[in-house]
């Protein structure tokens, strides 16, 4: 098997020009304790009072929401399955606060604390 080298070197280039270095920095904790819904996570130490946090557990991504801010730790309350969430998984700040939609679809609809529906109707959709 012959090596093209001129193949590899339009290959690299071209690797080297579509390459976009994104910076994301976010911050990070982990469950140090979960019980009744609630978590207690280490290492979130400029997380906001109502803050949305996502829990990254075994059974996927669940929301929650930063409530009781104490000087190691931060309390928050699962916003969903917390049954695959365990001691040790990672949390990551959001930077946003808790909102739900309003408008007219919104009307006679059952939602959860996300604003996602629960009734067994379609996917709400507001602006």
């Amino acid at each position: 098997m012959k090596i093209k080298t001129d193949e590899i070197t339009s290959v690299i280039k071209q690797e080297i020009e579509q390459f976009a270095s994104q910076l994301e920095i976010s911050e990070v904790g982990q469950v140090v304790e979960v019980g009744d819904g609630i978590a207690r996570v280490y290492g979130l130490s400029k997380v906001m009072a109502g803050e949305l946090l996502e829990f990254e557990g075994r059974g996927g991504t669940v929301m929650g929401q930063a409530m009781n801010l104490e000087h190691d730790t931060v309390g928050a309350v699962l916003y969903g399955e917390s049954t695959g969430i365990r001691e040790g998984d990672t949390v990551r700040a959001t930077g946003r606060l808790l909102e739900v939609p309003v408008g007219e679809a919104m009307l006679g609809r059952v939602v959860d604390p996300l604003g996602n529906p629960i009734d067994g109707g379609p996917a709400i959709q507001t602006d």
